[in-house]
């Protein structure tokens, strides 16, 4: 099993070279997909020297920012693995996790597996309140509407077969992607895990980019993606 990893990068400098490098330490067949979109700092430089170092490395540059949501969709669209990871550039999520996402997959018993960091993971940093509230909130009308018993809609952490991350088609530009996903995910009546995970969460002086106004966006799209759009279940004949 070949494991893409795809890796939107916003701004990233401090951060980028470190989860490279860890992800690039993790002991699977592996490539990693990096998509800079429309950085300003120095993170496209360091990509391109990342690139020249390691054969596992895939970079993309979009010229322009086009949110989370059209850097996943350019990744997943470059894919070349059996299974399609999601990693955030940031150290808030430890690609050590890995084994326990892909453990589902590997064993034949899920298409799609959400690493939850509130499903009682060994440890976790004590965070923003609120912050906190929000997330769960919107995981409990995600819920609500795709019938799905999530515990982490907004977790970056999510896993698919690469057959059902290409079919996704995603179109939303901003942190609305994860509802987006979440919805159509249910629509395709595919086997779900979600597995716990340890979670190193920013706050905003670290460069935490999520506020109130994208919770208010998330809400939108979890409507607009399972009220007003249609998608046919995976066939699994």
């Amino acid at each position: 099993m070949k494991l893409s990893v795809v890796m939107p990068v916003y701004n990233e400098e401090r951060t980028l070279e470190t989860i490279v490098e860890r992800v690039l330490d993790t002991p699977y067949e592996k490539e990693l997909v990096l998509v800079d979109d429309g950085s300003r700092d120095r993170s496209r430089e360091i990509m391109a020297e990342l690139e020249k170092r390691h054969s596992e490395v895939r970079c993309f540059y979009h010229e322009r920012n086009q949110g989370k949501g059209g850097a996943l969709s350019t990744g997943f669209s470059k894919v070349e693995g059996d299974v399609v990871l999601v990693q955030d550039a940031d150290l808030e999520y430890d690609p050590a996790d890995y084994g326990a996402l892909l453990k589902p997959i590997q064993d034949g018993k899920a298409d799609v597996v959400y690493g939850s960091r509130f499903a009682g993971s060994a440890y976790v940093r004590v965070h923003l309140f609120w912050h906190s509230v929000g997330n769960r909130m919107l995981t409990l009308l995600s819920n609500m509407f795709t019938n799905l018993n999530l515990t982490d809609m907004e977790t970056c952490y999510k896993v698919f077969k690469r057959d059902i991350a290409q079919r996704l088609d995603i179109q939303s530009r901003t942190f609305a992607v994860e509802p987006e996903i979440t919805a159509k995910i249910a629509k395709m009546r595919v086997r779900v895990y979600e597995v716990p995970i340890t979670y190193a969460g920013r706050d905003y002086d670290e460069g935490k980019k999520i506020g109130l106004k994208d919770a208010f966006i998330a809400c939108w799209a979890i409507v607009r993606w399972t009220v007003f759009h249609r998608l046919e279940p995976v066939n699994k004949g």
